[in-house]
């Protein structure tokens, strides 16, 4: 199986097309990761806000720190659980064994790239406005399967699109990546027929076919072929397990520079995942630490570091300890939700305060509460100029939208994908830019 997941056919290339010298500098997974680094939508992620608001004096996380962090701890995991397939024998010796953590830190470098801006508050501006608001008019022109991608807006499924659609004026294939990465990426491989009950799906009916080649490419179990469903590509639970750690120990240590949390609130937190001797272990560490350092930060900093090096440790062990049905598509959940009883507690608990103290915070509201409103204002106005492009309002507004998402769409759907590529892909502050723009306003601030 893992001759199929490793596969470093690029997409858009023809299917014989493979590389598998290792005698290169860097790995065809290695150049997928250089190939993000230095992509424009990686870039714009800088600004795009993670949780709270884009930095002023304290500099808090975005979402291209927050997506480095999250390929930084899946290079961890990926190398941890090659080393002990390779230790226990668990597959046949694959040249590219050694590779999962690079391609585990590509897709974690690549996950957050579809989110819109404002994230999750544009996510629901998006298909609100087609739900329940002005776009209501236009469900009579698509399919079923259709209507629900946009009702739905989601940000894993723009990913997919992002990395493999042949934008204007660029080649096939998007950014050719390998299939191996692209398919490490799909948390969700199945369509917003099928969404769970919180709305996610893989893919956008205009990238079934490229979610199909990179499903039976890469070899991932199918589930339900006459409802297209597949389970995960094991990598992508490691892909996964670093977003959510990261989220977690990120947002808590956010939190404590911003005054949310207390450093005793902070340090409870912190420690709440270890026990036994390692519990003793980070408080020895601790005191030693305040022993020489005087900045909290910087020692919570310290913490941060432990508590990720526990929970990386731990997760890791899950997947070993579930590696054949991770590997025959009957393993259910997430990494962190079959945790140690004490540890996935404790994690639960942090997830609850982080719910009430973190995103709940009055910062964080009102930029999801702008968020919304700009998301919902800028769809509204370039869908109608898009839709009615003959007055001379719609032609000048339509001028704003770079050539590489200008594409002569025909049917209704297409030219609502070709308006939320380009609304999608903006940062926070062109965003807003826009709406100023639209509004009339140059005094709105977030």
């Amino acid at each position: 199986m893992w001759d199929k997941l490793l596969s470093t056919r690029r997409y858009g290339h023809d299917e014989n097309q493979k590389n598998v010298d290792l005698e290169i500098i860097r790995t065809n997974f290695q150049r997928d990761y250089d190939r993000l680094i230095f992509s424009s939508p990686f870039r714009r992620m800088q600004n795009k806000t993670q949780v709270f608001p884009l930095p002023g004096s304290v500099f808090v996380h975005n979402r291209l720190t927050h997506s480095l962090e999250v390929a930084s701890i899946g290079r961890s995991l990926g190398n941890i659980v090659s080393n002990q397939i390779i230790k226990e024998k668990k597959a046949d010796n694959h040249p590219l064994m050694s590779e999962l953590g690079t391609i585990v830190s590509v897709a974690g470098l690549a996950h957050d790239l579809g989110n819109p801006p404002f994230g999750h508050s544009g996510e629901s501006a998006i298909s609100n406005f087609f739900e329940n608001g002005g776009g209501q008019s236009l469900k009579s022109d698509m399919t079923e399967a259709e209507w629900l991608d946009l009702t739905n807006f989601e940000g894993n499924a723009n990913l997919l699109r992002l990395l493999t659609h042949q934008f204007k004026g660029r080649r096939a294939g998007g950014m050719m990546l390998t299939c191996a990465c692209l398919s490490a990426m799909i948390k969700y491989p199945f369509a917003s027929t099928e969404r769970t009950k919180k709305g996610k799906y893989g893919f956008f009916q205009s990238e079934k076919e490229a979610f199909n080649t990179i499903a039976h490419e890469t070899g991932l179990v199918c589930l339900d072929a006459e409802r297209n469903i597949f389970a995960r590509n094991p990598l992508a639970y490691l892909m996964e397990a670093a977003d959510d750690i990261a989220y977690m120990i990120m947002d808590i240590e956010d939190a404590h520079k911003l005054g949310i949390l207390t450093f005793d609130e902070t340090r409870e937190r912190l420690s709440s995942f270890f026990d036994g001797e390692n519990l003793q272990k980070f408080h020895q560490k601790l005191e030693s630490v305040k022993d020489v350092v005087t900045d909290t930060n910087e020692v919570v900093a310290f913490l941060r570091a432990l508590s990720i090096n526990q929970l990386t440790t731990r997760t890791s062990e899950v997947f070993i300890n579930n590696y054949d049905a991770i590997m025959n598509g009957t393993f259910s959940g997430s990494l962190v939700k079959n945790l140690p009883e004490k540890i996935e507690t404790e994690y639960e608990e942090s997830s609850d305060l982080s719910v009430k103290k973190i995103y709940n915070n009055q910062a964080v509201v009102k930029v999801e509460i702008t968020g919304y409103n700009v998301l919902k204002t800028l769809v509204e106005e370039f869908l109608q100029a898009i839709l009615s492009p003959n007055t001379n309002y719609s032609r000048k507004l339509l001028q704003l939208i770079p050539n590489q998402y200008k594409t002569e769409a025909v049917s209704t759907y297409d030219k609502c994908r070709q308006i939320l590529d380009f609304i999608s892909g903006m940062t926070d502050l062109y965003a807003m830019d826009i709406y100023k723009l639209i509004k009339g306003d140059s005094a709105l601030t977030i």
